[in-house]
């Protein structure tokens, strides 16, 4: 089973959840919408991924935010994520979003409070302990994260880096075979 994570203020009918679905429609495909709320997200995965792996094998794919959150699942139940232009330090940079925030999809808001900052400083993964367990994928075109950040932070992975691009990984749906194949791999 894959489950998609989506970035800060996304959706589990975002764009990339949309395309993860479709190509993979013959996989089981979870795009939950998550909360806002760092411990919330997280306990909602953590129950998603306990339940799932009784019966089959776990992969995420996380994007930004989602990517920060899919690092700090791989390490806490050895398996296998891909990484679209993560979020490395989501405290510093989310941390000049505090007030009410939007939820793209809907166009709602939330907000967002120091107190949300500092849940995001629990789930920092200090250590790889099975880089073979990660796929980084990175745009160097990104507006909102300086791709250099999970360069430097996680050397030891696979690395996929394009030039150009955006924080919206343009043309994702066509690096899908890839990761396919790296879920495949041993």
């Amino acid at each position: 089973m894959i489950i998609y994570i989506h970035g800060f203020g996304g959706s589990g009918e975002g764009v990339k959840a949309k395309i993860t679905r479709e190509y993979f429609k013959d996989h089981t495909v979870l795009t939950p919408s998550l909360s806002y709320v760092p411990e919330l997200a997280i306990s909602t995965l953590i129950n998603l991924i306990e339940t799932i792996e009784m019966h089959e094998p776990v992969y995420l794919i996380g994007s930004s935010l989602g990517g920060y959150y899919a690092l700090f699942l791989s390490q806490q139940f050895n398996i296998k994520a891909v990484l679209l232009n993560p979020s490395i330090y989501p405290y510093e940079t989310l941390g000049k979003l505090t007030g009410y925030a939007p939820n793209f999809y809907d166009q709602s808001q939330f907000e967002w409070t120091d107190v949300h900052i500092e849940m995001l400083h629990q789930y920092e993964v200090k250590t790889i302990k099975t880089p073979s367990n990660i796929l980084l994928m990175l745009q160097t075109g990104d507006e909102l994260l300086d791709y250099r950040h999970a360069v430097d932070k996680l050397p030891d992975v696979q690395q996929i880096i394009e030039e150009g691009g955006s924080h919206s990984f343009e043309g994702f749906e066509s690096r899908l075979l890839r990761i396919a194949d790296f879920f495949e791999s041993r």
